[in-house]
């Protein structure tokens, strides 16, 4: 799962600079984050920015030690930043080695995550035993299979969901789903650009165009309300 420059590294730089993109993301989970958070596979911070600046109680986290220089580097001192830790929900006897924070969040989420995680059912449950009764689990993914690429080999993504299917992984791990709903429409026809001509990376020029379209994007978000789109969201509660 450690990042290579040559894909996700250069991708999540490429995103950096998509200050709408990334606001519009926030912005669509920030209703359903409360209390004490946590956000799994931090990466550069391109997310956790907006939660350190809007002063949320958050702990980021990542598995590679690159990125979690990056977000030392980024957040340190930041008085609402309660922590930068290594965390690997794939990890054998993950509950024995994190007893301290069984029942400790009231908000966990995971942006782009639970693609690269080999199993997933395990990733949920972790995620559960790190949860308060009654907390949030928010999770994003890509969607739909027919929009496997090149680009998410390159990525490293083992799967790419349907809602469906994100219904069932909840509720196999006894959760009760709140909300769930796609998003990003307009993004499904740039993927399936890089499906069509075989993109091994995000390209920047073409991040920076669609980065200036997102009020469009998020327009069209709203005339589709949630029936389709490149990235499927799901909220549940413990």
């Amino acid at each position: 799962m450690s990042p290579t420059y040559n894909s996700e590294q250069q991708t999540l730089e490429v995103i950096s600079k998509a200050d709408r993109f990334n606001r519009w993301m926030y912005e669509t989970i920030r209703p359903h984050c409360h209390g004490n958070i946590l956000e799994i596979g931090s990466g550069v911070g391109n997310i956790s920015s907006f939660f350190v600046h809007d002063n949320f109680q958050i702990t980021l986290s990542d598995v590679n030690a690159y990125y979690l220089q990056q977000l030392k580097n980024k957040f340190d001192g930041a008085s609402n930043l309660k922590s930068i830790i290594f965390l690997d929900l794939q990890q054998e006897g993950f509950q024995n080695t994190h007893g301290e924070m069984q029942n400790f969040f009231d908000t966990v989420f995971l942006l782009n995550v639970l693609e690269h995680i080999e199993h997933e059912d395990r990733a949920v449950d972790n995620c559960k035993y790190l949860l308060k009764k009654g907390g949030t689990l928010i999770v994003l993914v890509p969607a739909y299979s027919w929009l496997h690429s090149k680009l998410d080999k390159e990525l490293h993504h083992w799967r790419r969901y349907s809602l469906r299917q994100l219904n069932r992984l909840f509720i196999a791990n006894n959760f009760l789903v709140k909300n769930q709903f796609y998003f990003n429409a307009v993004g499904i026809g740039a993927w399936l650009y890089a499906k069509v001509f075989g993109l091994s990376h995000v390209p920047q020029k073409e991040m920076k165009l669609y980065n200036k379209v997102v009020p469009v994007a998020k327009w069209i978000d709203k005339i589709v309300q949630g029936k389709f789109g490149l990235s499927a969201i799901i909220i549940g509660e413990k």
